[in-house]
């Protein structure tokens, strides 16, 4: 079972969401990957409250949750009509449910979400780590491969300026 987690190390990054200044997982995508439902788990979870603080788990406002469905188009169809805001946990969260929910499926898959959230914390650090090295040679280089510079550092952050105007202009307006 270990294998075929692993094989799904990618799909589990994509369900990882960035909340409140927080990565979090939503209950129906872990209820999804323990192989039980929903409301399952859920339950577990209000039976056992006392291990969730807030930093660990929240469940989403009717709002955060409407824009959550807006801007995330990796939603299935089902969850985006769920009568209620799900529950989003945390890294530490989702390594209490293993304790809360005793299943070996729940430990298995618990530990590939562990080492999904590692390969996504590398990830994010292996494009600071681009940065700095673009940094570096742009110090050491010739200012004649300044526009290079910019124009890959423009590809790396997006800046959200706003837009010179195209098209036919008026003379006399801006």
């Amino acid at each position: 079972m270990e294998n075929n987690l692993s094989i799904h190390a990618d799909e589990m990054v994509q369900k990882i969401y960035y909340l409140r200044g927080r990565k979090v997982m939503f209950d129906f995508d872990l209820a999804e990957m323990y192989g039980i439902e929903t409301r399952v788990l859920k339950q577990q979870v209000r039976r056992n409250m006392d291990r969730f603080p807030h930093d660990f788990m929240f469940e989403l406002s009717k709002t955060e949750w409407e824009e959550v469905i807006t801007n995330c188009d990796n939603l299935s169809i089902n969850n985006r009509y769920k009568p209620f805001p799900p529950f989003a946990f945390t890294e530490q969260g989702v390594a209490i449910l293993s304790s809360v929910l005793r299943s070996k499926q729940a430990i298995m898959v618990n530990i590939a979400i562990m080492r999904a959230f590692v390969t996504l914390r590398q990830m994010i650090e292996s494009n600071k780590e681009l940065v700095q090295r673009i940094d570096e040679l742009e110090r050491k280089c010739d200012s004649q491969f300044q526009v290079v510079f910019e124009a890959i550092r423009k590809m790396i952050i997006r800046e959200n300026e706003p837009r010179e105007r195209i098209g036919y202009k008026i003379p006399g307006s801006k």
